[in-house]
């Protein structure tokens, strides 16, 4: 998804040191264009057809995970890029939807595409200057772009602006995947990797109560090669199982997916 992450105003706005600033000043050039040459250089003449793409993932891998949840629902979409998450929520009737980017390429896009809901905005720059609580925060692909101490720091302001019941969902590279590289490397301002294992650890070490961490959806939308896959998948975990009981490691809840999902309750 193409998501230019918020996280240029989140640095700036923390105590850092000098050293620090100076290892991450990449940041001012890759983010200044961060969709024309990374998410979006491959699609600049599919527009319509990578956000309908997007569209259509989240329907499968998301709205199913929501059906606990009232349409009124208060939600906050981090790093919402083309607003595609945005449209797949006001398509199953939720409306107190709002999504934030740092991205004004991306907005432009939202914009275009009927997303009303999307604001140019850093994510620390909108927490603080909107004072509320939310039922569910999504994060899709932004939290591998943040160093560990700003992720700590991230979800630790989160977690005090959920409301009671309320969720947040993070999508991000699964390094247990097959070709983790693939993921983890495409990106050149990835800084934090997980695999569900450090999720999990994160999760529980910010003081949420209750944490899943589930494969991202893999499906394929031609019925007859999602068939294929799914036998295609089944043989290469068997061989992944193998290769970790050669080397005396337990394969107990092995997640192949390119990506996983966190979902942190409080």
């Amino acid at each position: 998804m193409g998501f230019l992450v918020s996280i240029y105003i989140f640095l700036f706005s923390h105590h850092c040191s000098t050293k620090n600033l100076t290892h991450l000043e990449y940041r001012k050039t890759l983010y200044q264009n961060y969709f024309s040459t990374q998410s979006g250089r491959q699609h600049k003449n599919q527009m319509i057809q990578l956000f309908n793409q997007e569209k259509w993932r989240f329907q499968q891998e998301l709205i199913p995970l929501l059906k606990d949840f009232p349409k009124e629902s208060r939600i906050l979409d981090l790093g919402c890029g083309s607003g595609s998450l945005l449209k797949a929520l006001m398509e199953n009737g939720f409306h107190q939807i709002k999504g934030v980017d740092l991205s004004p390429e991306q907005i432009e896009v939202a914009k275009s595409m009927g997303v009303t809901q999307a604001e140019c905005a850093g994510i620390d720059e909108y927490l603080n200057n909107t004072p509320s609580n939310y039922d569910l925060i999504f994060g899709m692909d932004i939290i591998e772009h943040f160093t560990k101490n700003e992720l700590v720091q991230l979800m630790l302001k989160l977690k005090s602006r959920l409301n009671r019941g309320g969720k947040i969902i993070f999508r991000t590279p699964n390094m247990d995947a097959i070709l983790p590289n693939r993921y983890a490397y495409g990106d050149f301002t990835h800084e934090c990797l997980l695999n569900a294992s450090s999720a999990s650890q994160l999760g529980l070490s910010c003081g949420f109560s209750k944490l899943q961490v589930i494969e991202s959806n893999m499906d394929i939308r031609n019925p007859l090669l999602n068939w294929i896959r799914i036998f295609l998948l089944v043989i290469l975990k068997l061989k992944m199982k193998v290769e970790l009981f050669v080397t005396g490691r337990s394969s107990k809840d092995l997640i192949v997916s390119p990506n996983i999902l966190l979902i942190l309750e409080q």
